[in-house]
């Protein structure tokens, strides 16, 4: 068995997986971003030892995967997490390996989700997609060739900071008018309350603090119809196609595929997207490239940092 570890903004999730993907036993904690590393640290060994010792029994853990953003594969390290208060450089690779002493891989949170899809989920078929993580940021994972791209210094694919915006909201991560900032469930808050301060209809959202929404709230409000959540996603949506076009002028991809708490609104998200994309494309591509929903479950974010773990322990084995 592998340990899947996926860090989240907002939550923690950890599994034990198998060779073909089957998530034996799982936990999901709040991350608590806000806290310092060390007491975050203390919570997760706990539940992880807890998750072993129900869980193990007469397997071997062999190897540790961990999806956390801002992560680099070169250095071990989460480095400078815009929504985390943990600092400049958080060591996962090394406090790991001294907890448990196998084998231990990093990779940004969305690289690690894109390699989930490419193994276990809607990617299984393709060679060449880009995956879009609309959580409390957003993150992105591309695969080309049927490889995950990491880049020269480990930290491929940060379309969630591409500048979407000129002078326009400022984000965790210092610069103006980043893609996150209006396209993560953060990014669909914040116009959410713009929205709010203009506009007059009655809705359940006006009695939320920003502090109580989060995604999944806001696709089943815009699924009951609600007219604010409704046109969050319009405009949400608007921005989002319009990067994936650009997206798509630079990649060439099969498919996109977006996952997260924002795409549990199904269509509603999906088709103005569509649209918006398309309207964007060059002509070259109109018509070819998909964008899909993930079908997996919250809990199943582990399977791509365990397809990480599996991946490296496999090519490390005679």
């Amino acid at each position: 068995m592998v340990l899947g570890i996926d860090i989240g903004g907002t939550f923690t999730k950890i599994g034990l997986v198998n060779r073909q993907g089957v998530c034996r036993g799982s936990k999901i904690i709040r991350t608590e971003a806000h806290q310092p590393f060390d007491t975050y640290k203390e919570r997760l060994k706990t539940e992880i030892d807890l998750l072993l010792g129900s869980h193990l029994e007469r397997q071997e853990l062999v190897a540790i995967g961990v999806g956390a953003p801002n992560a680099n594969a070169h250095t071990g390290d989460m480095e400078r997490p815009p929504n985390f208060s943990w600092g400049d450089r958080v060591p996962l690779v090394t406090t790991f390996q001294e907890w448990y002493r196998v084998p231990v891989s990093l990779a940004n949170d969305a690289n690690a989700a894109a390699l989930g899809e490419r193994y276990y989920g809607s990617g299984k078929d393709l060679e060449h997609f880009v995956v879009l993580t609309l959580g409390t940021g957003l993150g992105s994972g591309i695969i080309v060739n049927g490889k995950l791209l990491i880049g020269a210094h480990g930290m491929a694919g940060e379309l969630g900071h591409v500048n979407v915006v000129a002078g326009g909201r400022q984000c965790k991560c210092g610069l103006r008018g980043c893609l996150e900032t209006y396209a993560s469930v953060t990014g669909i808050k914040r116009t959410i309350f713009e929205l709010l301060s203009v506009r007059t209809e009655n809705s359940p959202l006006r009695d939320l603090s920003f502090n109580e929404l989060n995604g999944e709230m806001i696709a089943n409000m815009a699924l009951e119809g609600d007219a604010i959540a409704l046109e969050a996603f319009k405009r949400t949506a608007a921005i989002l196609g319009a990067k994936m076009a650009d997206t798509a002028a630079h990649l060439d991809p099969q498919a996109f595929i977006l996952s997260g708490g924002l795409s549990k609104a199904g269509d509603i998200l999906l088709t103005p997207v569509v649209e918006s994309m398309e309207k964007n494309l060059f002509n070259a591509y109109r018509g070819k490239v998909k964008v899909l929903i993930s079908k997996a479950s919250r809990d199943q974010a582990v399977l791509g940092p365990a397809a990480l773990a599996w991946m490296h322990f496999e090519r490390a084995s005679p």
